[in-house]
């Protein structure tokens, strides 16, 4: 490479960074009136700089189609010139089809937007008719995870909004030190924002919402609309009641609608997995289940996999960071092996999500068998699915497959991939997908295929259960471009 082309990377990374620069109070406006702004299913509300500018890169890598800031930047001032009503608009796939549709005409930017959005602009019609309201029935690692999501979507108010956590006090500073465990976490960072502590009323205020802490023992004798909640959805992240019959509990409160477990639900109770199953919402279910971790991470894959090449039969192994569900040192437990210390053994355990799996894809049943090991991370696990399809395939063939699923498919939100040569688990820390194909490390020999697929057994895992909530809420946004396939939240 000549020198004077190595003399033009820092200047045109300084020009991109001042466009990036740019671009977030344009998409911090949009995003308080619900116009959420997304490149290739990414987030790019809430962004730093750098992150908007990673979000480009991750299109050239994995969309293998060039896209940087002086493309976008123009179609979202664009965007921000009109009166738009709340929509999602994924701008990087915007962007895209203007310059394919620019290289072949005098298209200008300003009306190829205006044309795309024409749908929307002065369409100011809500999300949902008025805010939904949210409770958190347990405040551990899922239910921290859960509010972090839920002030960051906030927007304008007008969506789910979260009022309440449902704990039990442990001592006189119990309320301080739940603010401090939501404000920092060991694995997944400090919180983006503010939280403040109003004592006397009893609250934790994050980012300007009002998250009341009640103090209960009872699941159905808390009267919810005292404190100005109603027709509440409560998420329960406790763990403690699986069926539903004890789930029905949280119904005999005043000011409890629904109730959405974030475990696997026994007996016949709705396992929803967002992206998959989620059109089996009904407007008179009272009480469903988020599956596990695990089964969100699998399933969506799975189905991708069996659409595509038919799974045969196959066999799914999980390398999963170890839970609080295990033992720190060697104590006793109710299941064998889990009561030797966590961080110092690798624990070979049972899983249900093969049994989920049959659930949710029917057409599975008897085909797959699997096990569980846990391991001594904090975060991150990896599916390993090796597995016999109905044909063959090659490298070329089906990593193209799984990436253009990954960024075209109704499976966007839930499936990620990455051909990166040295990702590592902590690599993934955060990651919003429900799992994320390691392209690299796919082994496939005429029918036989081995997947290697992560998935962040928390944060990925709490993105799905926010998604089942919006679903289940009504929550629906006009999608543009418009031939941009349903991205299920």
């Amino acid at each position: 490479m000549a020198l004077a082309s190595l003399d033009d990377y820092f200047p045109d990374w300084k020009e991109r960074e001042a466009l990036a620069e740019a671009m977030i109070p344009l998409i911090g406006r949009l995003y308080r009136s619900n116009v959420v702004a997304y490149c290739y299913g990414r987030a790019m509300y809430n962004q730093s700089v750098t992150q908007l500018m990673k979000t480009h890169r991750y299109v050239r890598q994995i969309a293998q189609n060039e896209l940087s800031e002086f493309e976008s930047f123009p179609i979202l001032e664009a965007m921000s010139r009109l009166d738009l009503g709340p929509c999602h608009v994924d701008v990087g796939k915007l962007t895209i089809k203007y310059m394919e549709e620019a290289a072949n005409s005098d298209a200008g930017v300003e009306d190829f937007v205006r044309r795309e959005c024409n749908e929307v602009i002065g369409r100011h019609v809500p999300p949902i008719p008025e805010p939904q309201d949210i409770v958190l029935y347990g405040f551990g690692r899922i239910g921290r995870l859960l509010t972090r999501l839920l002030v960051e979507k906030t927007g304008s108010g007008h969506q789910l909004r979260l009022r309440a956590i449902v704990v039990r006090k442990a001592n006189d500073d119990d309320l301080i030190k739940r603010a401090s465990l939501l404000r920092r976490d060991s694995v997944h960072g400090s919180f983006q924002g503010t939280i403040r502590v109003d004592e006397e009323n009893e609250c934790i205020i994050a980012n300007g919402n009002v998250i009341r802490v009640i103090y209960a023992s009872d699941r159905s004798t808390i009267d919810y609309e005292s404190y100005g909640i109603k027709n509440a959805i409560i998420i329960d992240n406790t763990g403690a009641w699986r069926d539903q019959e004890a789930l029905n509990e949280h119904l005999k409160s005043n000011g409890a609608a629904k109730v959405i477990l974030t475990a696997p639900g026994k007996g016949s109770m709705k396992n929803i997995v967002s992206g998959v199953n989620s059109h089996e919402l009904e407007g008179d279910d009272k009480v469903i289940a988020a599956a596990s971790c695990t089964t969100n991470a699998i399933v969506p894959i799975l189905k991708a996999m069996h659409d595509e090449f038919e799974i045969v039969n196959g066999h799914m192994e999980t390398v999963h960071s170890y839970t609080n569900d295990q033992n720190l040192t060697d104590n006793y437990h109710s299941k064998n092996r889990r009561g030797r210390g966590a961080p110092l053994n690798m624990v070979i355990t049972e899983t249900g999500a093969t049994n989920a799996v049959v659930r949710l894809l029917p057409e599975l049943g008897g085909k797959l068998t699997g096990n569980a090991i846990r391991v001594p991370t904090p975060n991150v696990s990896l599916a390993i699915l090796n597995l016999t399809l109905g044909r063959s395939t090659d490298d070329a063939e089906l990593g193209r497959y799984l990436r253009d699923v990954s960024l075209h498919s109704s499976l966007q939100r839930q499936i990620d991939f990455t051909t990166s040569p040295d990702i590592v688990s902590t690599d993934l820390v955060g990651n919003r997908h429900a799992c994320i194909v390691d392209g690299d490390a796919t082994i496939v020999n005429d029918n036989r295929v081995v997947l290697y697929v992560w998935y962040d057994n928390e944060f990925g895992y709490a993105c799905q259960v926010v998604r089942v909530v919006q679903r289940w809420a009504g929550i629906s946004y006009p999608l543009i471009p418009q031939d941009v396939v349903k991205m299920g939240f």
